[in-house]
């Protein structure tokens, strides 16, 4: 797990980016400008920055050279941008930025940046996050404006995690029952195998069952299922 900076002007980012690094395992703070970023590393020293490049108070490439020439970036930097140029890229790369991910931002490319700037930096907390279980080399690709309210729904809390082993793939459901009952206790038995089989990541079990996180979310609710079950912990 690992302590992340989300710098970036739009509401809609913040928010998705806080949600996906969030069912990640990591701790999330958001800024909408240089100053609360400025703010934000002082308080808390972050292990990774996502800083956006246009902003309306000060550019982020600005406020990269202003902690370059000041000794403050001492963590990794990862720029963020729908229209910056090649040389604008190449400039945050010279002055000190780790990568450069251009909106719109597909998930898999987020959290393979997110784990190559974590494995270049230093401490336990880099460290910690490549140690993190259960966490695939690729994952399936989600554009970065799809909004959700699936964190508001769940409190985004990290749930502690859970040591069993989780459903098994195959079953035996009794059949001499009404329908309805029959169905309810086969989609409870499918959704606790998919949440455990996904680390309790609700991102994940919506791509793989092919629903829309919020009418998950319901559905999972409408069952009964225990939403913790194999939920990563910090």
């Amino acid at each position: 797990m690992a302590n992340i900076l989300v710098v970036d002007d739009e509401l809609g980012i913040r928010d998705l980016l806080s949600e996906i690094l969030n069912d990640e395992g990591h701790n999330v703070e958001l800024a909408e400008n240089a100053a609360q970023a400025r703010g934000a590393r002082t308080r808390n020293r972050p292990d990774l920055v996502l800083l956006d490049i246009w902003m309306p108070d000060t550019d982020g490439v600005t406020l990269l050279k202003e902690w370059s020439t000041t000794g403050l970036l001492t963590m990794p930097v990862i720029m963020m941008s729908g229209h910056a140029t090649i040389e604008t890229a190449v400039e945050a790369t010279k002055i000190g930025a780790q990568s450069f991910l251009e909106k719109p931002i597909t998930m898999q490319k987020l959290l393979k940046a997110v784990e190559a700037a974590l494995s270049r930096g230093n401490g336990p907390a880099a460290a910690a996050a490549l140690r993190k279980p259960g966490m695939p080399g690729v994952m399936p690709s989600a554009p970065v404006t799809e909004l959700t309210v699936e964190a508001a729904m769940t409190g985004g809390q990290n749930l502690p995690p859970v040591m069993e082993m989780g459903p098994q793939a195959r079953q035996v459901f009794e059949l001499d029952k009404p329908l309805r009952d029959a169905r309810d206790e086969f989609e409870k038995s499918y959704f606790e195998f998919h949440l455990a089989k996904e680390g309790g990541s609700m991102t994940r079990v919506a791509e793989k069952t092919g629903l829309e996180r919020t009418h998950l979310y319901r559905k999972l609710k409408q069952l009964g299922v225990d939403l913790s079950r194999g939920k990563r912990g910090a």
